[in-house]
């Protein structure tokens, strides 16, 4: 089997209210993988917010696409380190850590067919169903919507939600998790993130007004690029830690784990360079026993749950609109089956690519 032709593209898709306050849409940089066996691989990345769309694009398009046509696609390991090694100039993070990532997405779509199993059953099942976090909050919600949005992922059964926590006075930031906790009874624990809006010592005055109301973790509490300030804070607060959506390969996340940063590793699978890197740091966390829940893209997220002894749950933002997907998995009873489908078991809906190209 040979790859014969790649043809890449961006997708812009409005987000709903009230997420559109924080961000008006979302952008997929999508890969389809053609070979001359008729099977076809989908691999996209999905940019938060959108910003990059179109260099990632250029990148995957330009230097990595070429580097796979003609190669045998179920050699995955060799072709994502011929990827990874294409511009030894470029460090894998940012714009070509995306475009890295949703070519090995698709390369391993296609393995997936090929042996005729979902991927997480070819990496070596654990669980075939993955507790999910309801997960928003954004700062600009009022109070009220913060609480429906809360009670909606209730209602769908998740035991767990998070939401974050802007504002400049750390106890303006506790009123509204108690709020939350009020509305929600004792049914749904939560989890603030700081979205790396602080540094180490304003971070751990805002962990300390928050530690006696069991949160399961206090997300991102430092610049991702400070490390050993995440470190820092881990140490210092009674909350556990968790932190990765902003690391990209296992490197970064050796550290992290070396520095004992946190107890809850969140890779992107769409920025930690794909599959074969988000496996690879998920079982270095297990070595160290640190729980992974990866960060958004809960469709694709679910198969390396699935696969690791140390997955943990699942991010579930609501915002893919209908008609994008053809069979988006289903929150019931506050969890989602993994699509049994060979492969990662998602495709885009009939007319998505034309309804919402922009690239």
């Amino acid at each position: 089997m040979k790859i014969t032709a790649i043809e890449s593209y961006v997708l812009t898709i409005p987000t709903p209210q009230p997420m559109a306050r924080n961000y008006a849409h979302q952008k997929l940089v999508v890969a389809d993988i053609v070979t001359d066996e008729g099977v076809k691989g989908l691999g996209y990345s999905l940019v938060f917010g959108g910003g990059g769309a179109e260099a990632v694009h250029a990148y995957l398009q330009t230097r990595l696409a070429p580097a796979l046509v003609g190669e045998d696609p179920l050699m995955v390991e060799r072709l994502w380190e011929k990827m990874f090694r294409t511009d030894m100039g470029i460090k894998k993070q940012g714009i070509a850590a995306y475009a890295l990532a949703a070519l090995d997405i698709g390369l391993w779509d296609i393995a997936g067919k090929c042996a005729g199993l979902p991927l997480y059953k070819l990496w070596g099942a654990i669980n075939d169903r993955i507790p999910a976090y309801g997960s928003g909050g954004w700062s600009k919600y009022s109070e009220r919507e913060l609480i429906a949005e809360a009670e909606r992922f209730a209602a769908l059964g998740c035991k767990y939600y998070k939401m974050k926590i802007h504002h400049a006075d750390p106890l303006e930031n506790r009123k509204r998790v108690e709020a939350v906790q009020r509305a929600l009874g004792g049914g749904v624990r939560m989890m603030v993130d700081v979205n790396q809006r602080l540094e180490p010592l304003a971070s751990i005055r805002q962990a300390r007004a928050l530690e006696d109301l069991d949160l399961v973790w206090y997300e991102e509490p430092v610049l991702a690029d400070d490390i050993a300030g995440c470190a820092e804070v881990a140490r210092a607060i009674a909350i556990p830690v968790a932190t990765g959506e902003n690391n990209y390969t296992r490197f970064e996340f050796r550290e992290l784990l070396e520095r004992r940063a946190a107890r809850y590793l969140m890779p992107d699978v769409c920025r930690a360079l794909g599959f074969s890197e988000t496996l690879r740091i998920g079982h270095l966390a297990g070595a160290h026993q640190v729980a992974v829940a990866p960060h958004v893209v809960h469709e694709l997220s679910l198969q390396i749950v699935g696969a690791l002894s140390n997955g943990f749950l699942v991010e579930f933002i609501d915002w893919t609109p209908p008609d994008l997907f053809e069979e988006m998995p289903a929150c019931k009873d506050g969890h989602f089956a993994i699509p049994g489908r060979p492969g990662h078991g998602m495709a885009l809906a009939k007319g998505a690519r034309e309804r919402y190209r922009s690239a």
